[in-house]
């Protein structure tokens, strides 16, 4: 048996009413294009990014999704996929695809489409707009879904096994090197942003921590006891899921305040031992029901999110351009508009990150090869929706109060009266008293200074939902938020260590075979180990930065996740270039050279600015000279601090350097095979032979009346086969 392949009768020819439609959706997008890029001057409303957003999304998905799909790619569900062919029950496991693309959206979306945006907001609204939509269509979806497919038609290799095996040994051992070290430092950032969200609240510490129970119980449930109800143990975990949030607000007076009160370094050593487990559990035992449990809270916020919105109509308190994306002086992060604002916002653009979950867990699970347009296009176009509305959130804050927020400690003060006077500089203005309220409206003793994102983003969401659904909730949803974080945050991590494990696995495999097998538990543990014991130091050491782990940490973070992304599309061209297919190379080759182009400037200035402020090397050289002279620079309170930055500064310059020289050389080692592979037409690659595929499943989110009937007609199939192997003989 076998299921639909034709793309026509996936996704049928247009009607005339259909054209109508679509048409209407096309003029809805370029009206709210047309606004933003000319309006000046004037406040503009946050529905029209909103709606700009939602109309590019639809086309992009109807149309060129399915283009690169069947036409670039060439998907087909006659071919079996290898978590049919190598089914274990533990990494390989065909998987319903609801649950998977849920597991996919919430282990790819962690930190960056939450705290990216929301810093990038002190640069205006209409650059973080146009990278976040225009990205995520021409880059960033693209990368997703193109990885995730030349992964699966290679049993689900790690993405630098597929580029030692495809581009050759330099290119495959700088790109294993590059690929491994980076992921230890994104793995830190986004672990350090839920540090920073749930250090001293137990209201997070409890809903979160309650999530794991719910999923090993959605895990059972489904795979003993009631198989294959999926809309089931939906509700029953979405219940649970409700009951754990709304519970946290009451752990005062169940005497739990104090046992679930964290401090930074107690969630560091908690993290590090959930990150080892999870890495280890069979994949259906907690990783994907909890990321599935996680998306629907996701998701959830974000729709509810886009409701209020449109119900709240709250106007955009930032410029479309500010002063600080011209001069590069903002208090947020130093730099100007190009490059930072493309590496600041990461994730919801485009994201290295990603390829490593594209080419880890998911392609081991994914049932037809016709899903990969849903979990990797859709996964990432709902990725960057997230990026939007923390925009929207961030940037209908009092400008005031927003850099209050996000300005560095050293910068105002810490006090209502220092802060305001910091803002007065900066050319807006706000009281010590307007401090003073906005904290105690959310029941906080303060809101300044609290960088990292994360607070700005939940005061944010208080806003609108407060403006939205009536008064007395703030403190409420400002706590939901910042609980909503932390779990979107997670999810990213215990993935992002599972598929750590299997890229060491792979790359200690090439001398000892016998390593590469995953089922191996004394190569998964140990593999495991070394991975949440790596990226676990660098969380350590941001959580005790006397400068700020996320100031110190997030330039970082983005130039090396978006130097990952450039590693993973230098692969998708040699693969298409390989494969015969010269003529679509343009899809992922355009996101390469801008990818680039941006990544190596930035590489540039983090390594040579003679700003303190910019260059990490530069920093390292002030801090120094002072050290060496007995003095003390802010926000350093000892010379241990002192210390400590000299030492921050000079791993962040090395790191740069080789992250920008290992992807360099990954792309000199594959631009030979490009041209060979051009003037020959195709070379030979390590595609595993298809074999027939005897599953029948739908390829998107809701299922097509003819692919109801090709299911039925597959479960006859099916039943008249188990009946005749019955009777007796």
């Amino acid at each position: 048996m076998s299921t639909v392949t034709s793309p026509d009768q996936v996704a049928p020819r247009m009607t005339p009413k259909a054209m109508v439609g679509w048409g209407a959706v096309a003029l809805v997008g370029a009206a709210c294009w047309a606004v933003l890029a000319l309006k000046r001057g004037e406040n503009v409303s946050a529905l029209w990014i909103l709606f700009a957003a939602l109309s590019s999304y639809a086309i992009a998905y109807r149309f060129y999704a399915r283009f690169i799909a069947y036409r670039v790619l060439g998907v087909d569900n006659n071919r079996a996929t290898p978590a049919e062919r190598l089914q274990n029950g533990r990494d390989f496991d065909v998987t319903d695809r609801r649950v998977l693309f849920g597991h996919h959206f919430a282990a790819i979306a962690g930190a960056g489409p939450l705290v990216g945006p929301v810093l990038a907001a002190q640069m205006g609204y209409l650059p973080s707009t146009i990278w976040i939509i225009v990205g995520v269509i021409f880059a960033g979806a693209v990368q997703d879904m193109v990885v995730l497919f030349f992964s699966m038609r290679r049993n689900g290799k790690s993405l630098g096994q597929m580029i030692r095996e495809e581009i050759g040994t330099v290119g495959g051992i700088a790109a294993l090197i590059a690929v491994f070290s980076i992921m230890i430092i994104l793995l830190a950032v986004l672990a350090l942003v839920v540090v920073n969200a749930l250090a001293a609240s137990p209201w997070g510490v409890f809903s979160i921590g309650l999530t794991i129970p719910i999923a090993l119980f959605m895990g059972f449930y489904l795979r003993f006891l009631r198989p294959g109800r999926v809309m089931e143990v939906t509700a029953i975990g979405v219940t649970l899921l409700v009951a754990a949030i709304m519970g946290g607000n009451w752990v005062g007076e169940m005497g739990l305040a104090d046992v679930l009160t964290l401090t930074p370094n107690n969630l560091v050593f908690a993290l590090v031992i959930y990150g080892f487990i999870a890495s280890i559990l069979p994949v259906w035992m907690l990783l994907a029901p909890r990321d599935y449990l996680s998306t629907f809270m996701k998701v959830g916020v974000i729709v509810l999110l886009a409701g209020a919105l449109v119900i709240a109509r709250p106007m955009l308190e930032s410029p479309a351009v500010s002063h600080f994306a011209l001069d590069g002086t903002g208090p947020v992060f130093a730099g100007k508009l190009f490059p930072f604002v493309f590496i600041t916002i990461a994730c919801g653009a485009l994201s290295g990150f990603h390829a490593l979950i594209a080419s880890g867990t998911t392609p081991k699970m994914i049932g037809k090869e016709s899903q990969v347009r849903m979990i990797g296009y859709g996964g990432m176009l709902m990725e960057s929706f997230v990026a939007i509305s923390a925009l929207i959130a961030a940037s209908v804050i009092d400008q005031g109060l927003y850099f209050s927020i996000n300005s560095p400690g050293g910068a105002t003060g810490g006090t209502p009266g220092a802060a305001a006077e910091f803002v007065r500089t900066l050319g807006f203005t706000i009281t010590p008293d307007q401090l003073v309220a906005a904290a105690k409206s959310v029941h906080e003793t303060t809101l300044i200074s609290r960088t990292g994102g994360a607070p700005t983003l939940a005061f944010g969401i208080s806003l609108v939902f407060t403006k939205a659904f009536g008064g007395g909730l703030a403190a409420f949803w400002y706590h939901f938020a910042i609980m909503f974080e932390a779990l979107f945050i997670l999810t990213a991590v215990d993935a992002g260590t599972r598929v750590g494990r299997f890229m060491l696995q792979d790359t200690i495999g090439n001398v000892w075979p016998k390593y590469a097998d995953i089922s191996w538990k004394p190569a998964s543990w140990s593999a495991s180990a070394i991975v949440v014991g790596a990226w676990g130091y660098f969380l350590y050491v941001g959580v005790n930065d006397p400068l700020g782990g996320i100031y110190q940490l997030f330039p970082l973070f983005g130039i090396s996740n978006q130097l990952l992304a450039a590693i993973a599309l230098a692969l998708c061209v040699t693969l298409l270039f390989k494969h015969g297919k010269a003529k679509y190379v343009w899809v992922p080759g355009i996101a390469l050279a801008w990818d680039l182009v941006i990544t190596m400037t930035a590489s540039w200035q983090k390594i040579f600015s003679g700003d303190p402020k910019i260059g990490f090397f530069q920093q390292r050289s002030v801090y120094s000279a002072a050290f060496d002279n007995g003095k003390l620079l802010k926000p350093a309170k000892t010379m241990d601090d002192m210390q400590q930055v000299i030492t921050n500064a000079t791993v962040d310059g090395v790191l740069a350097v080789l992250f920008a020289v290992l992807t360099l050389t990954v792309i000199a080692a594959a631009i030979p095979i490009w041209i060979k592979a051009a003037k020959l037409g195709g070379l030979p690659t390590t595609e595993v032979p298809a074999e027939p595929s005897h599953l029948v499943v739908a390829a998107e989110i809701f299922t097509t009346a003819l692919e109801k009937q090709a299911i039925r007609d597959y479960e006859d199939y099916e039943r008249k086969l188990a009946a005749s192997h019955s009777v007796p003989l």
